[in-house]
């Protein structure tokens, strides 16, 4: 497998065709270069010393559909990842939010839900939680299930609670959960009021009178196309003067539907939709 150092563009078109086909899995939104890493990841695991024989593989379906985008997808995620953007979410955009008598978050791409169990804590503390609906998203069902049971790695909540003290919490990030046997159990308040649903970006349906949508670094895996067709997704969701918040590295200034909507913050890519 080491001689292996790339796979082509025909050979990926290939592969996004099997998937689609076989296994009722479109990856044509994926950016190609993140795409072809995590092929070629998958084929090593797997022990494929050619495309052809990944390729037979998967026309065997010796993978199941879940192992498939598990594999494929990016779930990498972690709680008040980019503190500085909680920071301006508490002190910037909350006395908005609670002007709203019921108050609609759409996490989409939530992972395994350590973002929406971050902003729940912030809301909890700033007296929101009750009033506020989150919808969490994934296209991928075991994450979904990960994120609905709120169990994290003990030794993670180390560098979680730094960041949680960095994004203004005022209290520790332990009174909202409690520990056993490595594992840290998020406190069940937390994730009351979570809805937590399967969901396509690419050809999925919108989300109604949010008040907010995070999608942050998603939009790094999907080509300027797919991002301008999900952003749309996003415009129609949105309620007039809703928000939208992208990852730091990510941006709509180029995207065909900038004009519906104004920079908050341009360093920490929070926008808002215009009347």
């Amino acid at each position: 497998m080491e001689a292996l150092l790339e796979i082509s563009e025909n050979e990926l078109d290939d592969f996004i065709q099997l998937s689609d086909k076989l296994y009722g899995i479109d990856f044509s939104g994926y950016a190609l270069e993140s795409l072809r890493r995590r092929v070629l990841r998958l084929m090593q695991l797997k022990s494929c010393d050619s495309f052809t024989a990944f390729k037979y593989y998967l026309a065997n379906q010796q993978l199941s559909d879940e192992e498939l985008l598990n594999e494929i997808s990016v779930n990498t995620t972690e709680m008040f990842r980019d503190f500085e953007v909680f920071k301006f979410l508490k002190d910037e955009v909350f006395s908005v939010l609670e002007t709203y008598p019921r108050i609609n978050i759409w996490h989409a791409g939530c992972s395994t839900g350590q973002e929406p169990l971050s902003l729940a804590i912030l809301l909890k503390e700033h007296g929101l939680l009750r009033r506020t609906v989150q919808y969490c998203t994934d296209i991928n069902s075991e994450v979904l299930a990960q994120a609905k049971k709120g169990i994290y790695e003990l030794k993670e909540m180390k560098d979680y609670s730094a960041n949680y003290i960095r994004s203004g919490g005022a209290m520790s990030l332990s009174d909202y959960y409690v520990a056993n046997y490595g594992k840290a159990k998020m406190n069940r308040e937390l994730g009351k009021n979570m809805v937590f649903t399967k969901h396509n970006l690419i050809n999925g349906t919108s989300f109604n009178q949010m008040h907010m949508i995070m999608c942050r670094n998603v939009f790094i895996y999907l080509t300027t196309a797919q991002q301008n067709k999900v952003l749309r997704l996003f415009i129609d969701s949105l309620v007039p003067r809703g928000y939208l918040i992208l990852g730091v590295k990510e941006s709509a200034v180029f995207s065909t539907v900038l004009n519906e909507l104004e920079i908050v913050n341009g360093k920490l890519k929070i926008y808002r939709k215009k009347r």
